[in-house]
């Protein structure tokens, strides 16, 4: 068997979008980017086998010994190199939880939740992994923070696939790359790099405005295309249409976490009953989740309140390279006020599709090379200005179908965590083996009750889910 490390993670430059993420959460702590997957185990892996997996796992896919380096001077794209200083023993980290009562969440989820805001050190590799053992029934959870400048949900799904292991048992004929050679950068390639790059991004940028705004002074159907392709562009860049929720406007720095377990066949189903998607049950089920929460809240829902949404749709490709980020924002006027969950359902599905259809929803590569040439705070302020007037963002990522095991460990449930761009929650759903793992990142200064949302979300779930005979009901972690 070849010992050729993973082809992923090999794109050597940020692209544009990945480097406004990298800037703005230095221009403002409120824009920092990990992205955690929180892995529940059945066992717990030696520690002796864990260090040398992960070590494995970074001589397997490169990009983990690999940090960023700013351009000279600060112009230009910043770009990965060697960590001369790779120390796994930084990256892997284990801790115990300290109470044995039959549930777990209530000392993991802070755990997690302290991981996941602490920002990155940002002269080394931006991951880091933590072993949590002590959860009951000798089980235990293994916690991966990436940056999102690493990759997007799918290409975390690529990933993991390729790393985890689809048996209990050792298997000695995996690949054994050894460790990537390290070269220290070299100042003239760096600066024949920053020219090279420079000077073809800008005229790269103004080609494809021009492909947009080229048939300006043609035939009048050009114009009218061009116009029509302006109008989504406003569509897909702006903060969604709407009033903001006043229950959910403030804004902090705490992130709290939820979690939920859903049957995925049942929730497929109950989207096919109101003849709508899995993903239109999904949206459906949270915005139920949403209307119950202001209700109990003393903020009563009308038939017509929509609430701000945005929902990430991957433009990935084949031919795109593993890893990195291929995605695009769909802006939604999502209807929280329609109380029958069959209506809602059809209600946002037919805003999803018009979202998917808009001609500019992959304009975020027109404009994002000149927004990345922004000075950190003026960008943390675009991006706030762009992400803050959001309520919720809702991602859903196809996972793993079948049985997957770290170390020994048989993975029972894999919970997603992603960041909170100025949006009140970000909630996501990772389907794993035949249930959704759902995680809700919540704003704790947005949503001041975490524990009455996570059952508001459940009762959300539970609604939608009355659509199919039989189905069970959603589990809130515990």
């Amino acid at each position: 068997m070849s010992d050729t490390p993973m082809a992923w993670g090999r794109v050597r430059e940020m692209a544009p979008f990945e480097v406004m993420m990298w800037r703005a959460e230095a221009g403002d702590a409120r824009f920092r980017s990990p992205v955690l997957a929180v892995e529940i185990l059945d066992t717990t892996p030696d520690r002796d086998r864990l260090a040398a997996a992960v070590d494995w796992a970074t001589r397997m896919v490169p990009r983990f010994r690999e940090r960023v380096r700013e351009p000279l001077a600060g112009v230009g794209t910043p770009y990965w190199i060697h960590d001369l200083e790779f120390d796994l023993h930084y990256h892997l980290r284990r801790v115990r939880l300290p109470g044995s009562g039959p549930g777990f969440w209530d000392e993991l989820g802070p755990i997690a939740e302290q991981f996941m805001m602490t920002p990155f050190d940002r002269t080394r590799p931006p991951w880091e992994a933590m072993l949590v053992e002590g959860l009951p029934g000798g089980r235990a959870a293994f916690l991966i923070k990436l940056h999102h400048v690493l990759t997007d949900g799918l290409g975390v799904v690529q990933l993991l696939s390729q790393l985890h292991s689809r048996r209990r048992e050792h298997d000695d004929t995996k690949p054994q790359p050894p460790a990537p050679a390290t070269v220290a950068p070299d100042p003239l390639d760096e600066v024949d790099r920053l020219v090279r790059r420079e000077v073809g991004v800008v005229p790269a940028t103004v080609r494809a405005a021009r492909d947009v705004l080229g048939a300006l002074g043609h035939p009048l159907s050009a114009v009218r295309d061009t116009a029509h392709y302006l109008n989504s562009a406003a569509r897909v860049l702006s903060p969604p249409a709407g009033g903001a929720s006043e229950l959910l406007r403030p804004r902090g720095s705490s992130w709290r976490f939820a979690a939920l377990d859903v049957a995925f066949a049942d929730l497929r189903a109950a989207g096919k009953a109101a003849g709508g998607t899995f993903n239109d049950a999904y949206l459906a089920a949270l915005l139920g989740g949403f209307r119950t929460y202001h209700e109990r809240m003393g903020h009563p829902v009308a038939a017509d309140t929509t609430l701000r949404t945005s929902v990430p749709v991957s433009v990935r490709r084949p031919e795109d390279a593993a890893g990195g980020n291929r995605w695009a924002p769909a802006r939604l006027r999502a209807p929280m006020g329609i109380a029958d969950p069959a209506e809602r359902i059809r209600a946002v599905g037919a805003q999803m599709r018009a979202a998917r259809e808009e001609p500019a929803l992959q304009s975020t590569d027109v404009v994002a090379p000149l927004l990345a040439r922004l000075p950190g705070p003026l960008l943390a302020l675009v991006a706030g200005g762009t992400t803050g007037g959001t309520d919720l963002q809702a991602s859903n990522v196809p996972g793993l179908r079948s049985e997957a095991f770290l170390c020994g460990a048989r993975i029972e449930r894999v919970y997603p965590f992603a960041p909170l761009p100025g949006c009140a929650a970000m909630i996501s759903v990772v389907t794993h083996g035949d249930t959704c793992c759902v995680g809700a990142n919540l704003d704790a200064a947005a949503i001041t009750d975490r524990e009455l949302f996570a059952g508001c979300l459940a009762a959300g779930f539970a609604e939608v889910l009355a659509l199919h005979p039989g189905a069970a009901e959603p589990v809130v972690a515990g």
